[in-house]
């Protein structure tokens, strides 16, 4: 029986998220399964052997005690989708399957583990990080004694950016570590992973996009992060 990845439905970009995954990286063992809060396909989270939690709307403020109103809010939020990923990502954590967060992601899982985001990170910021007509270009830096570096083998890089919330420092989640930061004067939060990963499954979560990233196939920021993912799919046993 094939192992299978289950990507979580945005309707931002999602042909992005299973076109990232290549057939030949796949193999005759692995598939890809959409998880939608739309069909609420529910019993294809629990056939699932790892998670891809992907970018879109802004999370519910009401989840993590934000404003009700603030800059750059979409005009409407999807409840729906926060429920499902919520079943996603406990799932998840309860039979430690592999995660892999996306910008939104990110977000979500730190308020999932009781932290909390900046509503929007302001002007200057969204400046370098907020997308217009494609996504912005930074670096960021990364910590040595993190799965990311471990995995990535860098401490710096370029990544694409297109958001206009972040991770809250004074807030960030219960068990939860900052792996990598901008490298620009905002030193926006840009990656997180669990601090002490004793019983715990792979999880990485990343602020940029490596799915639609230029240069995906040889930036290590993309392309070593997929890949690390898919083989702890692989290799998980339930």
């Amino acid at each position: 029986m094939k192992k299978k990845i289950g990507i979580s439905y945005t309707e931002a970009n999602f042909a992005n998220y299973e076109n990232w995954f290549l057939p030949a990286e796949l193999g005759e063992d692995i598939e890809l399964v959409i998880l939608s809060f739309i069909n609420n396909n529910v019993d294809d989270i629990y056939a699932c052997d790892g998670f891809v939690l992907t970018g879109g709307v802004d999370v519910l403020p009401a989840l993590y005690g934000g404003a009700e109103h603030y800059p750059h809010q979409p005009d409407h939020f999807l409840p729906e989708r926060d429920a499902f990923e919520k079943k996603i990502y406990e799932y998840a954590q309860q039979q430690r399957l592999p995660v892999l967060g996306i910008c939104r992601g990110l977000q979500y899982i730190n308020i999932l583990e009781g932290g909390k985001v900046y509503e929007d990170i302001g002007e200057p910021a969204n400046k370098i990080h907020k997308k217009e007509t494609a996504d912005k270009i930074h670096g960021v830096n990364i910590r040595e004694d993190s799965l990311l570096y471990a995995i990535t083998g860098a401490t710096h890089g370029q990544v694409n950016s297109a958001h206009h919330q972040g991770i809250h420092p004074a807030h960030l989640g219960s068990n939860l570590m900052v792996s990598a930061t901008s490298d620009t004067n905002d030193g926006l939060i840009e990656g997180i992973e669990f601090k002490d990963k004793t019983g715990k499954a792979f999880m990485l979560c990343v602020q940029w996009h490596p799915e639609r990233m230029q240069e995906k196939e040889v930036n290590p920021l993309s392309q070593k992060i997929k890949t690390q993912f898919i083989q702890e799919v692989r290799n998980h046993t339930k």
